[in-house]
């Protein structure tokens, strides 16, 4: 009995799997899902779409609006809006706050009257005149003949510099005159810009630099800074200073050479007349009114209506 039992035994199966597998076997991996969470649309990339095509559509407005030809009421404002805003950190050395201000609606007259050519103009002057009023500003502080708040112009300064300017743009905008008269108005407005270029450029240098300075109705020495006194040097620093500017005007397309040539000579003949002006009546009595600002208006006007009439007689004189 107990051998037959030994003869039919069968070994029990393990309940368990060993813990082991075989390196060749391949690791079973789980089934995929059969349905799948579906992902929800991400709502926000529409909607930056859309933002990105409406700026860059207005970006190309804006562009369109300041290329147009001829130039527009709100192609200046816009102009002027982006480059005041860029150039502020220039502007506010040179300009007091009320200057800024005046000086913002100096240009967009400017861009709505000549263009971006005659704004480039206007920029340059400034820049220029910015620059030599604050060459030797520490020596001219101490001797008394240095510019009001370090060479900061305010608004009296900055009108008084572009009254002419301002009405040849004027005359310009409304057509005072018709196609015939709009070249005049172009060179009274270069013109009046290099006389006060000039006035301000012989003054700076003539009181930083000047050895000797005479009083233009005497010929007798005085100090520098005396109103209608000059020096070789200023002089001569302000001829540079117009043709330097009508140089500009000239590359702008704003006025041809021999226009060029005619600010020039009216520049020089106005800032003389300005000089006499100075020595003879500027601040004395019964002439308290005539400061700075207004001489700065009777010059640039003189240089503008000159440039004016010479171009006159030179045309009539050509015919």
């Amino acid at each position: 009995m107990a051998f037959s039992t030994l003869l039919n035994y069968r070994p029990t199966p393990f309940l368990f799997p060993p813990a082991h597998r075989s390196p060749s076997l391949p690791r079973r991996r789980p089934p995929p899902l059969l349905n799948p969470k579906p992902r929800k649309p991400n709502s926000r990339i529409p909607l930056l779409r859309a933002n990105a095509v409406s700026v860059q559509g207005a970006v190309s407005e804006a562009v369109s609006l300041i290329q147009s030809t001829p130039p527009s009421w709100q192609s200046a404002l816009l102009s002027n809006l982006l480059i005041f805003a860029v150039g502020s950190p220039i502007l506010v050395s040179g300009l007091s706050l009320s200057g800024f201000c005046a000086a913002f609606l100096l240009g967009t007259l400017t861009w709505r009257a000549f263009g971006p050519s005659g704004f480039l103009l206007v920029a340059s002057y400034f820049v220029i005149g910015t620059a030599v009023t604050k060459v030797k500003m520490a020596q001219k502080e101490a001797q008394g003949v240095a510019e009001k708040r370090k060479g900061r112009r305010g608004p009296g300064s900055v009108i008084g510099s572009s009254a002419a300017g301002c009405i040849c743009a004027c005359l310009t905008i409304y057509g005072v005159g018709g196609k015939a008269f709009s070249q005049l108005w172009r060179l009274g407005f270069v013109a009046s810009f290099c006389t006060k270029l000039s006035d301000t450029v012989s003054s700076e240098i003539g009181k930083a630099f000047g050895k000797t300075t005479y009083l233009v109705t005497t010929f007798k020495v005085v100090p520098r800074g005396t109103e209608g006194a000059v020096s070789v040097e200023g002089t001569v620093a302000g001829l540079l200073a117009s043709i330097i500017l009508a140089s500009v005007g000239c590359l702008m397309g704003e006025i041809n050479i021999p226009g060029a040539v005619v600010c020039i000579i009216a520049s020089q003949i106005a800032n003389l007349g300005e000089s006499v002006i100075g020595a003879a009546v500027q601040e004395k009595e019964g002439f308290q009114w005539l400061n700075n600002d207004a001489v700065n208006v009777i010059n640039i006007t003189m240089g503008s209506i000159l440039a004016i009439l010479m171009q006159l007689v030179l045309q009539n004189w050509l015919m």
